[in-house]
Parts: structure tokens; C-alpha cells; sequence
């Protein structure tokens, strides 16, 4: 999908609904680092988010914006680093499991659970 396109359909939906899509991706990278010959889909997944938060954090509550800059941080952190996390498999479950941890913020952060 082109990303314009992709950008046009994110922003349609309301910021609670946003950030619930950006907490599955990092869900999904928790789970699909389990396995090392899922390095592509968890790299991708790791870039759709960022520009997630760039089109959600504008939008936001100043102190869920604070944390999805962080979260955007931590990504680019990891984009940096990559072939060295995913050729290692201590580095690899850690990043599954930060993105587990970020998800749960996430979520909270969105409000949808009530």
C-alpha cells in the first residue's frame, strides 16, 4: 500500500482506535520475535509504527504524546541496531519483549479497555 494511502486510511479512525492499531503491531512484534526467520515482517512492523506515532502523537494528551515520542525512540533505537539484535537471540527476546510491555502501555494509554 502506498503510504500515503496508508497514512489517509490510519487518520480515519478515531485516536483511542489508533493507538489500539499501534499496540497490535507491537503486540505482533512480541510475538514474531519468537522466531528468527521472521526478522522482515518484525522490521517492517517496527517502521509501520513509527509512522504511526508520527501521525497519532500530534493529536494526543501531552503526556501520551511524551510517551509515544519515547516509544518512536526506542524503535528508532532498534532500527539502528537491527542486524546486530536479530542475529542475536538474547537481544531478539528482548526486544519481543519490550514491545510486549509498550503494547500494554499502549493499549492503557488508548483507553479502549474502559
Amino acid at each position: 500500500m502506498d503510504q500515503t494511502a496508508r497514512q489517509e486510511r490510519y487518520l480515519r479512525d478515531e485516536l483511542p482506535v489508533r493507538l489500539g492499531g499501534l499496540a497490535a503491531n507491537l503486540r505482533r512484534i512480541g510475538s514474531f520475535s519468537r522466531h528468527p526467520a521472521n526478522g522482515e515482517a518484525v522490521a517492517s512492523l517496527v517502521d509501520e509504527s513509527k509512522y504511526f506515532i508520527e501521525w497519532t502523537a500530534a493529536e494526543a494528551e501531552i503526556e501520551t504524546a511524551a510517551q509515544l515520542v519515547e516509544l518512536q525512540i526506542q524503535l528508532a533505537r532498534w532500527q539502528r541496531n537491527w542486524q546486530h539484535i536479530w542475529a542475536d537471540p538474547d537481544q531478539r527476546r528482548q526486544v519481543g519483549e519490550q514491545s510486549q510491555v509498550w503494547s500494554d502501555r499502549v493499549l492503557d494509554l488508548s483507553g479502549l479497555l474502559g
